[in-house]
């Protein structure tokens, strides 16, 4: 497989499992910051949750090659 394949490939995987791993930690910990535990805490939680990941997952996907590119040109001074 091409390495620039490869390469959007692995950026679309990281992209997945790091915007769900950390919006289904933030939206939990805002949710039940805001509504403590109760019955309805999971359903609030993943109500949340859906709605962020709809807006994370695209900019941690665009947006993530753009900073990393800045980071990089930056340490590299």
């Amino acid at each position: 497989m091409e390495k620039k394949k490869m390469e959007k490939r692995i950026h679309l995987r990281f992209s997945i499992v790091m915007s769900l791993f950390m919006i289904g930690i933030m939206s939990f910990v805002v949710t039940y910051m805001n509504i403590g535990w109760n019955d309805q805490t999971i359903e609030k939680w993943l109500s949340s949750f859906g709605i962020a990941w709809l807006v994370g997952f695209p900019l941690l996907y665009i947006f993530g090659p753009i900073f990393k590119q800045a980071i990089v040109k930056n340490l590299s001074k």
